[in-house]
C-alpha cells in the first residue's frame, strides 16, 4: 500500500546513511500517483465533458493513508469567462459519485477537491492563451524584457499582443504597436488583473464568482 512506503520513509529518513535510499522510493511513489492520477483521468472526463467543461489537470497529494483528489476543471477553449459556483456545484457531486463507484478503486479514504485553474496559472498550452484573448498579460521571454501588453490573437506557432507602454504615474497608458511572439520565444505567460475590468467576470445576476471557485466533498 501506498501509505505503508511514506511510514517507511519516515521512519528511515533519520537513520543515519539513509539520504540515498529515500530518492528512489519518492521517484517511485510520485510514479504511482501519477499513474493512478491518468487513470482517474480516464474515468471522470466523460462525466467532466457532460457538464460541456475541459478536465485541465487531476492532482493527488498523500497524507499517511488519506488521499486528496484536486481536480482542476476549465470552460472550452472558444468560451470566455470563468466556471460558475453553481456548476462547479453540479459536477462536483456526479465525480464524487463517480468516484465512490469506482471498480477500480482501493478503498482508502480520500477527499474531492474541484476547483476552476484561477487566473494566477501560468499559460502553459495554445489553449490556455486561447481562453485569454482580450486580457492584460504578461510575457517573460526566454531573452530580453517582459512585456505587457493585450492578447489580441493566437496561433498555432504564436501569439499576437498590442504592448502596454510604461507612462509616468497618473497618466493614461499608452499602446505600442501590435506585436508577434513565437510559442518557442517564451519562457512564461502570466494574466493580470484588471480591477477596471471586474464587470466582466460577472453572473448573470450579477454576483461575481472567484476565478479559484471549488467544491470539496471528503469521503
Amino acid at each position: 500500500m501506498i501509505y505503508n512506503i511514506i511510514e517507511w520513509e519516515a521512519a528511515m529518513a533519520v537513520q543515519p546513511g539513509n539520504g540515498n535510499r529515500a530518492a528512489p522510493r519518492k521517484t517511485a511513489l510520485d510514479a504511482e500517483l501519477q499513474a493512478e492520477a491518468q487513470r482517474l483521468r480516464t474515468r471522470l472526463q466523460p462525466v467532466v465533458e457532460q457538464h460541456d467543461l475541459y478536465l485541465e489537470e487531476i492532482d493527488i497529494k498523500l497524507a499517511g493513508a488519506h488521499r486528496t483528489v484536486h481536480v482542476i476543471v476549465d470552460l472550452p477553449e472558444d468560451r470566455q469567462g470563468s466556471v460558475g459556483l453553481d456548476i462547479i456545484s453540479d459536477v462536483s457531486l456526479e465525480l464524487s459519485q463517480a468516484m465512490d463507484n469506482d471498480p477500480d478503486d482501493d478503498g482508502r479514504p480520500y477527499s474531492l477537491e474541484i476547483s476552476s485553474p484561477g487566473v494566477s496559472r501560468p499559460l502553459t498550452e495554445p489553449r490556455h492563451w486561447r481562453r485569454n484573448v482580450g486580457r492584460m498579460i504578461l510575457v517573460k521571454p526566454v531573452q530580453g524584457d517582459e512585456v505587457l501588453g493585450r492578447l489580441q490573437e493566437v496561433s498555432a506557432t504564436g501569439i499576437r499582443l498590442v504592448p502596454q507602454l510604461p507612462v509616468k504615474k497618473g497618466m493614461k497608458p499608452k499602446q505600442g504597436e501590435p506585436t508577434s511572439i513565437e510559442f518557442s520565444r517564451i519562457r512564461k505567460g502570466t494574466v493580470q488583473v484588471e480591477f477596471a475590468h471586474a464587470d466582466e467576470h460577472q453572473t448573470e445576476d450579477g454576483a461575481g464568482h472567484p476565478e479559484n471557485s471549488g467544491a470539496r466533498h471528503p469521503a
